[in-house]
């Protein structure tokens, strides 16, 4: 058996990042490891339609994990705020001040508007900025409306608020809870696809993804096996669509980009 103990896919650590990812990210991590999403990136220039048919309003580099990549999803996901200017303000409203705005921040425009995605420690925002919004002036938020009440509000509210509250300047670091059993499979899977997708065995996986222990007891039908197969199939059906979901966008449409297992 083959040492893999080099191979990027192999350290845990270097995952650590996807535990603070939310559904729009995680959806980016799947897809960008999606080999004809790679191959239509490195035609983009011939092929001006493509990112529509990936969920997208325009191509990003694959080559750009979560962390640094801003994909623009089609249509946007339920938790972009839309920030408009304030037709009717009160006296005392507050005023756009992009320089305000805590954390790091990345802007991208899609061809009709200005997105900006802001992040720092436990927090992700996400906002479409409309044209009329100046720098000085007094702006309103839009929310995507639900048809039954929707908690999602009062999660929205919540981040919005810790704009005002942080001031100038995001916290270097903060206090953060335990990972979730959902934030650990995603890891896991993650780490499990790009193993698979570097030609690795699925003992080979179990080591790396659980430890050189673990696998040690690894047999024909044992629980560990069966583990493995479960985050690599996982990770094959959200890297080969299922990322949609995460995305909150609607499956493919039928033909070419739907008319085989590989396309999303």
């Amino acid at each position: 058996m083959a040492d893999r103990s080099t191979e990027p896919w192999y350290p845990t650590a270097a995952y650590l990042y996807v535990l603070h990812l939310d559904g729009p990210a995680l959806a980016w991590e799947y897809l960008r490891r999606h080999p004809d999403y790679r191959l239509d990136w490195l035609r983009r220039r011939r092929r001006a339609d493509a990112a529509r048919r990936w969920g997208l309003r325009l191509l990003e580099d694959p080559a750009l994990d979560a962390r640094d990549a801003q994909p623009a999803w089609f249509p946007d996901h339920d938790t972009v705020v839309q920030l408009y200017p304030d037709t009717d303000p009160p006296p005392d409203a507050p005023t756009f001040a992009f320089w305000r705005i805590p954390g790091h921040k990345r802007l991208i425009h899609d061809g009709s508007r200005l997105l900006l995605l802001v992040g720092w420690p436990g927090s992700c925002l996400r906002f479409a900025m409309a044209s009329g919004l100046e720098e000085g002036k007094a702006y309103a938020y839009a929310f995507r409306a639900c048809a039954k009440p929707c908690g999602r509000y009062a999660t929205l509210a919540i981040e919005l608020g810790r704009l005002v509250t942080t001031g100038d300047t995001a916290p270097a670091a903060m206090a953060v809870p335990r990972p979730s059993t959902g934030a650990l499979q995603e890891l896991h899977t993650l780490q499990a696809l790009d193993a698979t997708l570097a030609g690795a065995s699925q003992r080979e996986v179990a080591e790396g993804v659980f430890g050189i222990d673990a696998a040690a007891d690894w047999h024909s039908d044992g629980s560990l096996r069966s583990r493995v197969r479960r985050l690599v199939q996982r990770g094959n059906q959200l890297m080969r669509g299922g990322y949609r979901r995460l995305a909150q966008i609607p499956d493919s449409e039928k033909g070419r980009s739907a008319s085989g297992t590989d396309r999303p």
